[in-house]
C-alpha cells in the first residue's frame, strides 16, 4: 500500500535544513500541505534568517505542492501560537507534528557552562512541549493527531560531551510515554525518531564519506512510518544509513523482600534475581510498576497465612 498523506496539514520544525527540510519535502511529495518552521540560526542557535525556510517552500510549490514558512523560535510560546494560527488561518486543521528543531553546544560536562546546558533544553524540550501544545487541542478536536518527537542515542545510551543534548532527547522519551496515555482516546498518535545522519548537527563527528552514507533521506522514510493513518504509538524508530531497529525500555521481574530483611545488604545479596531478565517487560505506564510490587507484597503475605 501506498503511504499518502492527501488532505494532511503537517508542521515540521528545524525544516530549513537537513533532517527536518527532507522530511518537509517529502510530506509535501506525498500530498501534505507543509508547514516550513526555521528560525534560521546556525547550529549552535545563535542568529536568525528566512532564507533557508523559503528555498524549502520554493522547491514544495515547485513541484506543486503546497507550504508555508514561518521563522517562530520554538522556544518562545507566543511565536509558537501565531504559527499555528497562521497554519489554521490558512488551511483550517494540523493534523502532523513534526518536532525536529534542535540545537547543539557539545563540550564536556565540566567545561559546560549552565546556560549552555539551559538553552539546549529550552530548544529540544521546551520546543516539543511548546508546539505540541499549540496544536494538541486543535487535534483533540479532529480526533485526530500524529506527533513525532526526535530523539536520540545520545539520550537513551549516552555521549561524551553530550550531557545536555543527552537530557533534552531523554526528556521527550517521557514526554512522548505520557501524551500517549492521555491522546489515545481521541486518536493521537505520538511516537518517537532516534536518527543518524550526516546533517550540519554532525558533519563535525563524521568524515565525509560517512557522511554521505548517512543521508537525511533514509532517514525520512522511516519518519513517515510514525505520522501515517496507520502509525502506531509509543514507538522509538532507530534509523540511519538504511538501517532500521526499534528501542524499548524494560523492565525486570524483580525480587520481593519482607520488611523484616529490607537493608541495602539484602538488596545487594538479591543482585542477581534483581537483574534476571526472564519475564521482563515493556511497561505501558508508570502505574503498572506499582502495580508488579504490590502483587509480589500480597503473595507474600498470602504465604504466610497459610
Amino acid at each position: 500500500m501506498t503511504i499518502s498523506f492527501a488532505g494532511k496539514v503537517a508542521i515540521v520544525t528545524g525544516a530549513g535544513n537537513g533532517l527536518g527540510r527532507s522530511h518537509a519535502l517529502e510530506l509535501a511529495r506525498r500530498g501534505a500541505k507543509v508547514v516550513v518552521n526555521d528560525l534560521g540560526g546556525a547550529r549552535d542557535g545563535s542568529g536568525a534568517s528566512s532564507a533557508a525556510s523559503q528555498e524549502v517552500v520554493a522547491l514544495i510549490e515547485a513541484m506543486g505542492g503546497e507550504a508555508i514558512s514561518h521563522g517562530a523560535n520554538v522556544a518562545n510560546f507566543d511565536e509558537v501560537q501565531d504559527m499555528v494560527q497562521q497554519t489554521m488561518d490558512k488551511w483550517g486543521r494540523v493534523d502532523i507534528l513534526i518536532n525536529n528543531a534542535g540545537i547543539l553546544r557539545d563540550k564536556s560536562f565540566s567545561k559546560m557552562t549552565l546556560d549552555d546546558f539551559k538553552v539546549v533544553m529550552d530548544v529540544h524540550v521546551m520546543g516539543s512541549v511548546n508546539c505540541t501544545k499549540a496544536v494538541w487541542e486543535i487535534m483533540k478536536q479532529q480526533n485526530y493527531g500524529r506527533i513525532v518527537m526526535t530523539t536520540s542515542s545520545s539520550g537513551m545510551y549516552g555521549n561524551f560531551g553530550q550531557a545536555n543534548y543527552g537530557a533534552a532527547k531523554m526528556a521527550l522519551i517521557g514526554l512522548m510515554n505520557t501524551l500517549v496515555l492521555e491522546g489515545a482516546k481521541n486518536n493521537i498518535h505520538i511516537n518517537a525518531l532516534a536518527p543518524t545522519a550526516g546533517t550540519r548537527m554532525t558533519e563535525d563527528l563524521m568524515p565525509e564519506e560517512i557522511v554521505k552514507a548517512f543521508a537525511p533521506e533514509a532517514v525520512t522514510a522511516g519518519m513517515l512510518t510514525l505520522c501515517d493513518d496507520d502509525a502506531p504509538t509509543r514507538f522509538i524508530l532507530c534509523a540511519g544509513a538504511g538501517g532500521y531497529s526499534s528501542a524499548s525500555i524494560f523492565e525486570t521481574d524483580g525480587c520481593f523482600i519482607p520488611t523484616a530483611k529490607q537493608s541495602p545488604e539484602a538488596v545487594r545479596d538479591n543482585w542477581g534475581k534483581l537483574t534476571a531478565q526472564d519475564n521482563q517487560k515493556a511497561l505501558v505506564s508508570g502505574a503498572q510498576q506499582g502495580e508488579k510490587f504490590i502483587m509480589k507484597a500480597m503473595t507474600f503475605m498470602k504465604s504466610q497465612q497459610v
